[in-house]
């Protein structure tokens, strides 16, 4: 069993920042890893995925405005998100996968291991 932890959730304002570390656990960093979040009324979707080999992805809609470094030294994986809005509203996890190659699942919140998640609000 993966055990993530997220943090770093809370209400932002329309045009704000905010940053989400997830602690990952020991060698997980070589695993396709990510992030997920479900808003209401949509079907849960990827955020950002980075793989063992250091290939990122980004669904479009955040494109230009989210990245996700990665502290291989302290095993934390990061959401860094500026411009959010309202739209960005949502329940933020972590996530892991069994191989190194972010597969096209990814996209979907199609994750093997997920975190318990921290919600963002962004208000207009």
């Amino acid at each position: 069993q993966v055990h993530l932890v997220e943090s770093g959730g809370g209400s932002v304002q329309a045009g704000g920042s905010l940053t989400l570390p997830c602690v990952l656990p020991g060698d997980i960093y070589v695993k396709c890893v990510g992030w997920i979040r479900q808003t209401p009324g949509n079907d849960r979707e990827g955020v950002a995925c980075i793989a063992g080999g250091g290939v990122i992805n980004y669904a479009d809609s955040v494109k230009g405005r989210f990245t996700i470094p990665k502290d291989s030294d302290k095993n934390i994986l990061y959401l860094q998100m500026s411009n959010l809005q309202p739209e960005d509203t949502g329940m933020y996890t972590c996530a892991v996968d069994l191989t190194a190659v972010c597969g096209s699942g990814w996209y979907y919140g199609d994750f093997y291991y997920r975190g318990q998640g921290t919600q963002v609000t962004v208000s207009s």
